[in-house]
Formats: structure tokens, C-alpha cells, sequence
């Protein structure tokens, strides 16, 4: 699974592992902490198996994370029962655009909120600005802000990570938008 997040052909292969795999289990580790009911090993293997298809380079990043999820889960020897729920949750975790994910398994809240706040800390922004060089810099903010307010409406849906995450969310908000009316406020 690794292999394909370092594949050339994928866009983000300089830096996802470092500076949002990584990011997202040490969140998410934080998390579990705090929520000593969630299953441990249904998490570690959330994180890093939900955005595999983006990572393959599927045209149906959705469907590929599924199909070729189970087969590595496969090949690794994980339980029918343990690839089958990290199947379930994995489209729970794709469907936060039209499902309430505040209601979802535990498991899959923690990893929706992790790979949301991810997006608000180190380079994640500003990378964008860089593999999109052809883009304009008002079509990169508007991108932004939809990503951002996205984020963090749909995505991140346990308090503690609203809480720890609110200012962060607001500051790069700001940026994507433009200047404040205020600046001494």
C-alpha cells in the first residue's frame, strides 16, 4: 500500500506519506486517547487506507480505495470480518458530502476528523498553490475556501477536534478569503 502513495504518476507522491499520513495517525492517536472505546487497529488501518485510491491514480478514487483496499487487505491476511467493516467505513468515510458522519462508528469519526484537521496544519495549503501552477490565484482561494469550510462542516465532527482546531480553521479561512475589512480588530 505504501508503494502507491510514493508512486511517481501520483501528483502529491513528494510529500503525502510525511506531511499528511503521518499527520493524520498522530492525530488520530491523539484521538483514540480520548475515545478508548474505538478499535485501534480499525483506525491505523483507516488512515492509511483512505485515500488509496486517489493514490493509484483511479479515475473512481472511491470505488478504487474498496476494490483494491480489500485486495491488499487481502494479501496482508486480515480477517473477511475486519477487511468487510474497513470497507463499510472507508465509504462512510467518501460519502461525508451527503451523510451526517457525526452519527458514523466512532472509529470512522475519529479518522474523518484527523484527515480534516490534517489539511489545517504544516504545508497542506500551500502545496495546492504549488501543483497548480496554471491555476489563478483567485480560482486557488475560492478552491481553498470551499475545501476548508468542507472540512470543516462535514469532516471534522468530534468536539475536541473542533476545539483544538478552531483557530487554525479560522486563520487560513481568513487567508482564503482575502483581507479583512479590519485589520486592528
Amino acid at each position: 500500500m505504501m508503494r502507491a502513495y510514493r508512486r511517481p504518476g501520483f501528483i502529491h507522491n513528494a510529500w503525502y506519506v510525511e506531511h499528511h499520513l503521518l499527520i493524520v495517525e498522530k492525530i488520530a492517536l491523539e484521538l483514540l486517547s480520548r475515545y478508548p472505546e474505538a478499535d485501534r487497529d480499525l483506525v491505523m488501518v483507516l488512515v492509511w487506507i483512505h485515500d488509496y485510491g486517489k493514490a493509484l491514480g483511479s479515475s473512481s478514487p472511491s470505488e478504487a480505495t474498496v476494490t483494491e483496499g480489500e485486495r491488499s487487505l487481502n494479501q496482508h491476511n486480515f480477517s473477511s470480518g475486519f477487511t468487510k467493516t474497513i470497507l463499510h467505513y472507508v465509504s462512510l468515510l467518501d460519502a461525508h458530502r451527503r451523510l451526517d458522519l457525526s452519527s458514523a462508528p466512532t472509529e470512522v469519526r475519529i479518522v474523518s476528523s484527523a484527515d480534516a484537521c490534517s489539511h489545517l496544519v504544516g504545508p497542506f495549503f500551500s502545496i495546492y498553490w504549488w501543483e497548480n501552477p496554471g491555476k489563478s490565484i483567485s480560482e486557488i482561494m475560492e478552491e481553498n475556501r470551499s475545501k476548508l469550510r468542507r472540512d470543516w462542516e462535514r469532516k471534522i465532527v468530534l468536539p475536541e477536534a473542533r476545539s483544538a482546531f478552531h483557530s487554525r480553521y479560522l486563520f487560513l479561512l481568513e487567508q482564503a478569503e482575502g483581507h479583512p475589512s479590519e485589520f486592528l480588530r
